[in-house]
């Protein structure tokens, strides 16, 4: 009589990995990711807001003596074949040419052919380029950069020291750039600055949806799209910006503090 083999017993269900406890970090290779998934222990949070503060220090020291600026939006995307870049390089130009210092998020496309076109007027350029993942390089016709690790201060930056604004086509980074100006010019964040669309063909949809939607549904005011003028016209849009700095603002800071050694202040170039 053949002996029958008794099968071999299943092995048990491999146990999922445990959880780690609950308070203990996940490491992250992006430091601003874990800043800001909620809160975290005291010592971290304390830690971030005095690199924070540090970071806007910079800027300011760094940003101080630049001006009178006039900031460039548009998309990094933009290679130097594209129209758009050659539209940004002709926008440079003409700020450079009025005698506004041009200032860019520092890096490709659209912000380095608005730097580039200020350097090649003989103008004075500058960037506040942000660190990315990808490692968003600072293009190479800046008189001064300032690299920044988080996205907020930087925007403070961008506006803080510009008297108006030229948007040229981009994609989520230059629309959240347009719309936060628009927003802190509407609630008298900041004053009544220009801020002039680069090309009719990109951004009239976007004004259809204002006026027919937003307008229409009582979200924003008529005021509110009086602020933009739209152009394809390089040499209108920088007469507008130069028009309202020299009737407005007066094309200067007015009263400016000196530099200070001890302060370690740069000079532009």
């Amino acid at each position: 009589m053949t002996a029958v083999t008794p099968p071999s017993p299943t092995p048990p269900a491999t146990a999922p990995p445990p959880s780690p406890p609950s308070g203990k970090a996940v490491v992250h290779p992006v430091p601003e990711l874990r800043f800001l998934e909620g809160p975290q222990p005291r010592w971290f949070e304390f830690m971030r807001a005095v690199r924070i503060f540090f970071e806007a220090i910079r800027g300011f020291r760094g940003l101080h003596f630049v001006g009178p600026c006039v900031t460039v939006f548009g998309s990094a995307r933009f290679r130097e074949d594209h129209p758009t870049y050659a539209l940004g390089r002709a926008i440079g130009a003409e700020l450079a040419r009025v005698g506004f210092t041009v200032m860019t998020g520092g890096g490709p496309g659209v912000m380095e052919a608005a730097n580039r076109g200020a350097k090649e007027a003989g103008g004075r350029s500058v960037g506040c380029n942000i660190k990315l993942p990808m490692e968003q390089k600072p293009n190479p016709y800046l008189d001064r950069c300032i690299e920044f690790r988080y996205f907020f201060v930087r925007k403070v930056m961008l506006v803080k020291y510009s008297y108006g604004f030229i948007v040229l086509p981009g994609g989520f980074g230059t629309m959240d750039e347009l719309f936060e100006t628009l927003t802190l010019i509407q609630t008298d964040k900041i004053r009544d600055f220009p801020i002039v669309l680069m090309g009719n063909a990109y951004w009239s949809p976007l004004i259809t949806y204002l006026r027919e939607t937003m307008l229409a549904a009582g979200t924003i005011s008529p005021g509110d799209l009086d602020r933009l003028l739209i152009t394809d016209d390089p040499t209108e849009a920088v007469k507008h910006v130069h028009k309202v700095g020299m009737t407005k603002f007066g094309l200067g800071y007015g009263w400016r503090m000196r530099r200070r050694w001890f302060f370690l202040e740069p000079k532009m170039p």
